[in-house]
């Protein structure tokens, strides 16, 4: 194609924009006559080499914009000298670069090493841009060394250097206010730190100066902007200023049209206004986030303002009635974002629709009363619509005709009654519906709905009952949220037809019945919660979706072995199926599950031994096998897993669906180069669904968030382990709690306990363990609760240091042989009564082996009797034995008889 242009040397302008092209463009040397050329949004590596340029000379406005060009492009660009508009946006010109570079090195003869200090890219060639008005070097790493260049080219009027990290002080900016002729600034989005430097209110050209994220400090003076009269654009938004100048200050900034200060984390208090002040400008944009004003009243000034368009005082610490005329006021408003304030009173709509109304944020406020019933007239072509988090009561309003409408948050409200019809049938663009935790009752939604849209329902927390009714025609839904609710029957086979669904959220219900085998077709579900139901029957061996995360089956009626379910899914990191009728082995393909992060099958009738494969768990952070069957050894290779405290796989991380609707990103269309701001309160519907049910300290606690991410443990107890407790499971020392007890453990406690330095909760009761408590243990600084009760320890207690000097008698009982002071026994006694018990228990052993043989005997005997006078034969044989044994012992004897007399007589004679 580019070969065919050579024809079309006459061209004046040339736009191959969004072409992908790629591989050389050499042909376009040909086009002598062309004056503008758009390249952008290709992927471009290499530009026309420095010979082919020479024939582009009447080149004025180039677009070279997200390509893949370096930043040897720019030295090439140098030829074009009558260039006036260069936009190179979004390329990766990374590197330091100056007019006149000099190579610097190093050579130290006693290491025999050679070493090149930083070596800056000349660009003298850049000298020969001194025509150029526009200049855009947006988000292309390039580094502050530019600042010096663009410092001589004084004709620019607009430049604009957001999103490359640059960093510096006032004094960097030094050379920019040179630029007397510039009219547009963007620095945003860079690592700017400091005072804004004075200078810039010399630049009495500017229209729009974008200083926005950077970390620019102190107190912003208002002499400042008093020349710049011909202001239309200014954020100075996510700073960390300490004050901003009062917004009086711009009165006679007739021109002004955007004024962006939203203040970011910090608490910057603006001063109370004068109340008479009446404004030269009719803002478009205002946004006054995150500032604490001081009156806790909306600035005065909006009384005069009659052309908003898009208003934000979100986070501001209002204490005023919704501002009905606000609204009122301005008819072509298209964005009004008041969430987290203390508005009170009642949400009130001008009578007059406000067909440009996209979005409205009322949110976290306290507001009362029943919605305006009018809503769907006064705000006809509204998109974006949150009021949760009030104290709204009454029925859902009518939303039928809204056919724009994709996002609706009624939830945290008082709303009773049922889902209107209108609102299933009559909003065919919504994507995001969120009914939660409101009053809510009957059918979980009406029987007919036409939402083809529908991507998130949200019906939690409400008193919803009845059967799931069929939601099959909003095939793309990607999030069901039903939970705790009193919905009940069986799942439905039609959800497994959901090839979007990531998330199936249905616990605290009364669902029953099988897991349906439809569900083995959900390949996008990333969250299964179907926790605390009377669901039954095997999990189906097919169910392994290899998007699946976390998975809640938790306090069901499931039965059966795990088969083959979720072999698949290789990114699980939660597996919850505690308190079901689970039964088999614990299966060797554990191991498959590289990221596993909570592994809880507590309350089952697992049985068998613990598998060694759980030790290739690496990631485990909780592991739960208490109140099974499971017998044999504690594996010794768990120390193998290193338990490790916030750390994070795939498991911790957010399950995000952002919407894409709501306060969108405005552009502000300047005459050279865009201002865009992107709205920081992007909507975000984020989930956390990395959660855990764990005992600990004698408690049962429910971690999720930030406080599961520092939780680490390891449950045993009340299973049939035998034989010694592994030494090596002191060297754990990430592990937060430990407990092993209720089992059949023996032998003595391992000194090399020591070693669980992050340890809180050590509970080894209810086993056979001997011997000493190890005087090590009160190293473990961190140890809240202990417990060695009902075992058959000895010997004196610990020293009562800061941490055991907390833990009272209840921690030993059980253990008759231990002393103490805390036990209230001295130990020398307890010594002796050691030692008369085991003198005592050696005599016992003896009469007891006396009484047992003795009563074998008799039993023998009794068992030959009995055989005898039953079986006749057998009497008869055994009689004849014994009558044939005694003849033989007469005969025996009368024949030692004779030789006894017959020897006596020999010696007498």
């Amino acid at each position: 194609m580019l070969a065919s242009l050579t024809e079309l040397s006459s061209l004046k302008s040339l736009s191959l924009g969004t072409n992908i092209l790629e591989g050389s463009i050499q042909e376009l040397a040909a086009l002598h006559n062309l004056e503008e050329l758009d390249l952008s949004n290709n992927l471009l590596e290499s530009f026309i080499t420095t010979k082919g340029l020479k024939s582009l000379r009447k080149l004025r406005v180039l677009h070279l914009e997200t390509n893949g060009f370096n930043i040897s492009t720019l030295k090439s660009l140098g030829r074009l000298s009558l260039l006036k508009e260069l936009y190179l946006g979004g390329n990766k010109l990374e590197g330091s670069v100056t007019l006149r570079g000099k190579l610097k090195y190093k050579f130290c003869n006693a290491a025999l090493s050679f070493s090149l200090v930083i070596v800056p890219f000349s660009l003298p060639e850049l000298n020969n841009l001194r025509n150029l008005e526009v200049l855009d070097l947006s988000s292309t790493n390039i580094s502050s060394s530019i600042l010096q260049i663009v410092e001589v080219m004084t004709s620019l009027k607009a430049l604009s250097l957001r999103s490359n990290g640059i960093n510096g002080s006032q004094t960097a900016l030094q050379g920019l206010c040179k630029l007397r002729n510039l009219q547009e600034l963007d620095l945003s989005d860079n690592g700017f730190e400091g005072s804004v430097s004075p200078c810039l209110g010399n630049l009495t050209s500017l229209r729009a100066l974008d200083l926005s994220k950077n970390r620019f400090s102190g107190n912003l003076d208002s002499s400042l902007f008093a020349g710049l009269m011909k202001l239309e654009f200014l954020s100075l938004s996510h700073n960390v200023f300490q004050t901003f100048p009062p917004i009086s200050s711009f009165a006679k900034h007739s021109k002004l049209e955007v004024l962006d200060l939203i203040c970011g984390n910090n608490t910057l208090l603006l001063e109370s206004e004068d109340q008479t002040w009446v404004p030269s400008f009719q803002l478009k944009v205002f946004r006054l986030s995150s500032c604490i004003l001081k009156t806790g009243s909306i600035p005065s000034f909006l009384h005069h303002q009659h052309d908003l368009r898009v208003v934000d005082l979100s986070n501001s610490s209002l204490e005023e009635d919704f501002p009905t005329w606000l609204m009122k006021n301005n008819t072509r408003l298209e964005e009004l974002n008041l969430k987290n304030n203390s508005l009170t009173g009642y949400f009130h709509l001008p009578y007059r629709p406000h067909i440009f109304t996209s979005a409205i944020d009322i949110s976290n406020n306290l507001l009362q009363g029943q919605m305006p019933s009018n809503i769907s007239v006064s705000l006809p072509n509204l998109m974006f619509l949150n009021v949760s988090r009030n104290s709204f009561e009454g029925s859902i309003p009518s939303f039928g005709g809204m056919r724009k409408l994709l996002f609706l948050d009624l939830s945290n409200n008082l709303f009773t009654g049922g889902i209107p019809e209108d609102l299933a049938m009559g909003c065919p663009s919504l994507e995001y519906l969120i009914l939660s935790k409101n009053d809510l009752h009957g059918q979980m939604f009406p029987r007919v709905s036409n939402l083809p849209s529908l991507r998130h329902l949200e019906l939690d927390d409400n008193h919803f009952s009845g059967k799931i009714p069929d939601l099959s025609n909003s095939s793309g839904l990607e999030r069901l949220d039903v939970s705790h609710n009193s919905i009940s029957g069986k799942l439905p086979g039609w959800i497994g037809n959901m090839s979007n669904l990531a998330a199936l959220v249905m616990p605290n219900n009364s669902l029953e019945g099988p897991i349906p085998v439809e569900f083995c077709s959900l390949d996008a579900l990333e969250l299964l919660d179907l926790s605390n139901n009377s669901l039954s029957g095997s999990l189906p061996s097919c169910f392994s979706p290899s998007s699946l995360i976390h998975v809640h089956l938790q306090e069901n009626h499931l039965t059966g072995p795990l088969t083959k379910a979720f072999t698949r899914s290789m990114h699980l990191a939660t597996l919850d199926i505690r308190n079901n009728n689970l039964s088999g082995g614990i299966p060797d393909w554990i191991s498959m599950f590289s990221g596993l992060s909570i592994l809880l099958l507590k309350g089952n009738h697992f049985q068998g031994k613990i598998p060694y494969q759980l030790c290739q768990l690496s990631k485990i952070t909780i592991l739960d096998l208490s109140y099974n069957s499971l017998s044999g050894h504690i594996p010794s290779c768990l120390n193998k897993i290193r338990f490790r405290t916030g750390f994070r796989s795939g498991k911790f991380s957010i399950i995000s669906y952002f919407q894409s609707s709501g306060f969108s990103s405005y552009l502000y269309h300047s005459q050279h180069i865009e201002l865009s701001q992107v709205n920081v309160n992007s909507y975000p519907i984020a989930y956390d669904k990395a959660m855990a049910e764990f005992t600990t300290k004698n408690r049962t606690d429910f971690y999720k968030g930030n406080f599961l991410y520092s939780m680490t443990g390891i449950d045993l107890s009340s299973n049939k382990l035998t034989g010694a407790i592994p030494p090596e499971i002191g060297n754990l020392s990430q592990v937060h709690a430990l407990n092993l007890s209720h089992n059949i453990l023996t032998g003595p406690i391992p000194a090399a306990f020591s070693g669980l330095k992050s340890i809180e909760s050590l509970d080894l009761s209810y086993n056979n363990l001997t011997g000493t408590i190890p005087g090590e243990l009160t190293e473990l600084t961190n140890l809240a609760v202990f417990s060695v009760a009902y075992n058959n320890l000895s010997g004196k207690i610990p020293e009562m240091t800061a941490q055991f000097g907390t833990f009272l008698e209840n921690s030993y009982v059980g253990n008759p042989y231990l002393c103490g002071s805390l036990l209230r026994k001295n130990c020398s006694r307890a010594e002796e009564e050691a030692e008369i018990e085991e003198g005592e228990k050696g005599l016992t052993d003896r009469d007891i082996f006396y009484v047992c043989f003795g009563a074998s005997y008799v039993v023998v005997l009794l068992g030959v009797a009995a055989v005898l006078y039953i079986n006749g034969g057998w009497r008869k044989k055994w009689f004849h034995v014994i009558d044939v044994v005694a003849s033989r012992i007469r005969w025996s004897t009368l024949l030692l008889y004779g030789w006894t007399r017959d020897s006596q007589h020999t010696r007498g004679s």
